[in-house]
């Protein structure tokens, strides 16, 4: 059974088939030519759109005029027109051509194909074929492109303009490739070829007989092993994986990851898909049916819907679109599905908690018991402390005086797939819910970034535009931060700061705070660049994070403050200097009874070599 029909099925099978409404004429063109602009070019309905109406506005022309322009330049009956020889290697008299589109001289054809590719994306070229005195193809010369496309040695967009395949890719004039271009030009008959290796990468081509001439679009294929596996690892960390169904084709394809959420083994090919509607929970049908309506108008859908797998409810968010053609009509959809369950589960669990704690807000013992609950969901506190290469490291959270006050301090201690560790501490201005929950969106963003770049002040910079963002939604959300990476071998340390206190660092018996390199709080300035500062650790010392309740109170000054922490540092290390962590927690206390304080104390350890070894095989 062909994609389409099956595509038509499963919308009647949800009681979809509705139908466009018609509209005026004008509007007409306006749709057919959007339609032909996104099918041809594989781009959205919306960016087709944009494309056209930016044409009409530099050419100053009636909308509806570019547009009937456009569709007589790409609505070209392919099956039916008959190729006309070249007079000599000089542009095709287009008008000689059934169903080619009408121009005003030599050079107006292809000035309006370029025109089209000026506004839409990816890499493209009119190419207009060039015949010897027998008739047969010699080469092919570059008349239109647009401005992304790029030839292996560099040159793009206009710049290939007047240049001969020959030229430029010597070697296709002898390959395979050749005689499927001469076949497209005698038949009409559109192809993809590839992929297919060729100097500068590997590439897919398609092409289609435009007038007298081939339009092409290719693609590179980026095949290095880094990207694929950051590709296969930001599948895995985000539990998301993409599939794609052509109607046309009827051919499905599902990413890796995708089978790994559907637990199906891949010899076993996509899933059906009567047996894809089996596994949906019948109570979410109204969903589908309105996420159906809305993808058959057009719309991307965006639906979270659950599905009863081995006997377990999974939640699945699908993100789902479209290719289509110029009546609106899918071509080709392809979405990405993520696994939300563990998401979900946690907004049960916390919506539980705050539905308690509402009910019992007269009980201040009940309060207070599951505010340490909720704090334990988001922000688990280890027992004692923790070894991670190269490092013991020890947290301790002091909850503020008035119970149930859940506050916005945080922190992240974990080793990372190269065997450095990653540290942080960090402060969302405010208390209670809001402030919890920003933490959290804080604390878990980190965690997912960290596998793209491990560079503290690139980190701090996506963590300053998640909280803009977040500004947005909720207004006056700000925080400060500190982000740190430790390197085990060198014992280094390179860290970044967004307004938050310095650390302090105690070596031979003197504690002092460290100079911090720029950086401003997150959620103040979209744009913000932050430093970062390198510090080499030695054995014996410690290093303490902390957020502003350790330090602040509104009866004293910060130096005050400070100053008090110092010294308890100094005597708690005096006291253990060979096990210093566990002391000096207990010796800490909060100077602000009205704020919640996270500290993060390390210290490095030698004898590590053979475990970091390990750890590094292991991972």
């Amino acid at each position: 059974m062909g994609g389409r029909q099956a595509y038509l099925e499963a919308m009647e099978s949800l009681r979809t088939a509705a139908h466009r409404p018609s509209g005026d004429a004008a509007r007409a063109v306006v749709d057919r030519a959007v339609g032909l602009l996104a099918g041809r070019t594989r781009c959205l309905l919306a960016d087709a759109h944009r494309h056209l109406l930016r044409m009409s506005d530099e050419q100053r022309r009636d909308l509806v005029e570019v547009a009937a322009g456009v569709i007589s330049l790409l609505d070209v009956p392919e099956q039916t027109t008959e190729l006309v020889p070249d007079p000599g290697p000089l542009w095709l008299d287009p008008a000689a051509v059934p169903g080619a589109p009408p121009v005003g001289g030599p050079d107006a054809w292809p000035h309006t194909v370029q025109a089209v590719l000026d506004a839409i994306p990816g890499q493209h070229a009119l190419l207009i074929p060039l015949r010897d005195a027998n008739g047969r193809l010699a080469d092919l010369e570059f008349a239109a492109v647009s401005p992304e496309a790029v030839s292996a040695d560099g040159r793009h967009g206009r710049s290939l303009t007047g240049t001969r395949m020959g030229e430029l890719f010597p070697q296709t004039l002898v390959s395979e490739r050749w005689l499927r271009y001469e076949r497209i030009l005698d038949t009409g008959e559109p192809a993809e070829i590839g992929p297919f290796d060729h100097p500068g990468g590997r590439y897919t081509v398609r092409a289609h007989r435009l007038g007298p001439g081939l339009l092409v679009t290719w693609e590179r294929h980026d095949h290095h092993p880094a990207a694929g596996e950051r590709i296969a690892a930001t599948e895995r960390l985000g539990n998301l994986g993409w599939g794609e169904w052509d109607l046309i084709s009827g051919e499905v394809r599902w990413s890796a990851q995708l089978y790994r959420i559907y637990e199906r083994d891949p010899a076993l090919g996509p899933l059906p898909r009567a047996e894809s509607e089996a596994l949906a929970v019948a109570e979410d049908l109204p969903l589908r049916l309105a996420a159906a309506e809305a993808f058959h108008r057009g719309e991307q859908v965006d639906v979270t819907t659950r599905i009863l797998l081995h006997g377990r409810i999974k939640y699945l968010r699908s993100v789902v679109d479209a290719v289509r053609d110029a009546s609106g009509a899918p071509l080709r959809i392809f979405g990405i599905v993520q696994d939300v369950t563990a998401r979900e589960a946690s907004d049960q669990r916390l919506a539980e908690v705050e539905s308690q704690l509402a009910e019992q807000r007269r009980s201040l013992d009940a309060e207070h018991q599951l505010a340490a609950r909720l704090q334990q969901i988001i922000l688990p506190i280890p027992d004692g402390p923790m070894a991670l290469p190269g490092l013991k490291v020890a947290v301790r959270y002091l909850p503020a005086e008035q119970e149930g006050m859940v506050g916005g301090d945080w922190y992240h201690a974990a080793a990372l797939r190269d065997g450095s560790v990653l540290l942080a501490v960090g402060d969302v201005a405010g208390h209670g819910t809001q402030a919890a929950t920003t933490m959290a969106q804080l604390r878990h963003s980190l965690r997912a970034l960290a596998v793209t770049t491990n560079d503290p002040s690139v980190l701090l910079g996506h963590l300053n535009r998640l909280t803009c963002d977040l500004d947005a939604e909720t207004p006056e959300t700000a925080a400060t931060a500190i982000v740190a990476r430790f390197d085990p071998v060198r014992r280094r340390l390179t860290w970044a700061q967004a307004g938050h206190p310095p650390p302090l660092l105690s070596r031979g018996g003197r504690t002092a705070p460290l100079p911090r390199p720029a950086g401003p709080m997150l959620g103040v300035v979209e744009d913000a660049a932050y430093e970062c500062a390198t510090l080499d650790l030695h054995i014996g010392d410690v290093l303490l994070c902390y957020t502003d309740g350790l330090v602040e109170h509104r009866s004293r000054g910060l130096d005050d403050g400070l100053e008090a922490v110092i010294r308890t540092v100094d005597a708690a290390v005096a006291a253990s200097p060979r096990q210093p962590l566990a002391e000096l927690l207990s010796r800490l206390r909060r100077a602000n009874p009205d704020d919640d304080t996270c500290i993060l104390a390390v210290r490095p350890i030698t004898g590590e070599t053979q475990d970091l070894r390990h750890f590094l095989r292991s991972r």
